[in-house]
């Protein structure tokens, strides 16, 4: 189990102190379910949800479930209220998986939900929630929950943290923080017809090591991401994966100095219409608790900015989220008033950013330490989910309305 789970035990009685002590600083938050690992629910969701076209919330727990081994849930919206079913409890086996990690789930064909599991398999696994396991999903499927891949045969990777994407014909991309070639962790495609090919593997150098977040695919089907450790100076790199026919080219397109631009940039990136890459750091920047860049192409290079710099720990950890209007969406999980978590909101306005703390985390029944990215809806409201905290201590599912 990762020392960070420890760590999050080991707190549990301090965040309820602190959630008696503190109050909520914004009044358009809200606990819209309380996780529990009561019967077949789940607990600690590490991942944050994912949205589709009805407002539905999706998700991962990374405990909890019929064998302790995690779930996947739905919430489905009903006006105000919500519905919450466990669509599928990991087993813990090879052919079944455990412990979703870090990523988001993917809404993959309309229904379909991909993610992958820290363990499970041999070493993680690619798995899909087909409609039969789904009672929101309408469309006919042969099938519930089944293995799409299973890692660990050969030098194929091993621990897949952080979810997958998909590109427009079907195939979904991923990495391992650790493994393959090197032991440094890979990028990986599966075709549509299940074939796995990896794509790149690193070898602890300039190019990086430890890639916990999935890639993220611009519109020319060319992969970005971060590794967490290695680079030059060791605290990680933002790289490319360009796409020529069959053919992949990685580039290191920023290597972190661990100075004002911060270190280890756990998340991965997210991209924008413009092609422009935004991200975070968990540690480093101006004020040593982690910042969010903006990584943009100038000619043939990339220039770097610096767009906020947190000043407690821990900055950024997943993947942020950009609205229609260019704004960008985070949590972080130290940071805030209260040292328990935050989430925030980065508006651009003539060429500068304007930062908005939309929740600082009390503890308590409103929950704590979000490690998940958040979804936002048409509205601008805002759904993510807590780690720990809740009326069960086992985690939240929030909103944050507009």
């Amino acid at each position: 189990m990762p020392q960070r789970k420890t760590i999050l035990f080991a707190l549990i009685g301090f965040v309820f102190v602190m959630g008696a002590l503190l109050s909520a600083n914004a009044q358009n938050y809200k606990v819209i379910y309380n996780f529990t690992s009561v019967g077949n629910g789940g607990n600690d969701p590490f991942a944050g949800p994912v949205l589709d076209a009805k407002g539905n919330l999706y998700g991962t727990t990374y405990l909890g479930g019929s064998y302790g081994s995690g779930t996947v849930y739905a919430l489905l919206a009903h006006g105000s209220s919500w519905d919450y079913a466990t669509l599928h409890s990991f087993k813990g086996e090879r052919a079944d998986g455990a412990a979703p990690g870090f990523g988001s789930l993917i809404i993959y064909n309309d229904c379909a939900l991909l993610g992958t599991t820290e363990a499970g398999g041999n070493f993680g696994t690619v798995f899909g929630e087909k409609p039969k396991g789904n009672p929101y999903c309408k469309s006919g499927g042969p099938w519930g929950e089944r293995m799409i891949h299973v890692f660990g045969n050969g030098q194929d990777g091993d621990q897949p943290l952080g979810g997958v994407v998909a590109d427009a014909d079907g195939n979904i991309y991923g990495t391992t923080s650790q493994g393959g070639t090197y032991g440094g962790g890979i990028v990986y495609e599966i075709s549509r017809a299940g074939v796995e090919t990896i794509l790149y593997n690193f070898t602890g150098g300039d190019d990086g090591f430890n890639p916990v977040a999935a890639p993220t695919i611009d519109a020319q089907g060319n992969l970005y991401g971060t590794t967490s450790l290695g680079g030059a100076d060791g605290n990680g790199v933002i790289f490319e994966l360009a796409k020529s026919g069959s053919n992949w080219t990685e580039s290191t397109l920023y290597t972190f100095q661990g100075l004002s631009d911060g270190q280890n940039p756990v998340g991965g990136v997210t991209v924008d219409k413009n092609g422009n890459l935004f991200g975070g750091t968990f540690f480093g920047g101006d004020d040593g608790g982690g910042n969010v860049y903006e990584l943009s192409p100038s000619g043939t290079g990339w220039n770097f900015t610096l767009l906020h710099s947190f000043s407690t720990y821990y900055g950024p950890y997943n993947k942020l989220t950009l609205d229609s209007k260019g704004n960008v969406y985070g949590t972080c999980n130290g940071a805030g008033t209260n040292g328990l978590g935050s989430v925030f909101e980065l508006t651009p306005s003539n060429g500068s950013w304007t930062f908005t703390d939309l929740y600082d985390f009390p503890g308590g029944a409103n929950g704590a330490m979000p490690w998940g990215s958040v979804a936002v809806d048409a509205k601008g409201n805002v759904f993510g989910t807590t780690s720990i905290g809740g009326s069960n201590n086992d985690g939240v599912v929030f909103e944050i309305t507009r």
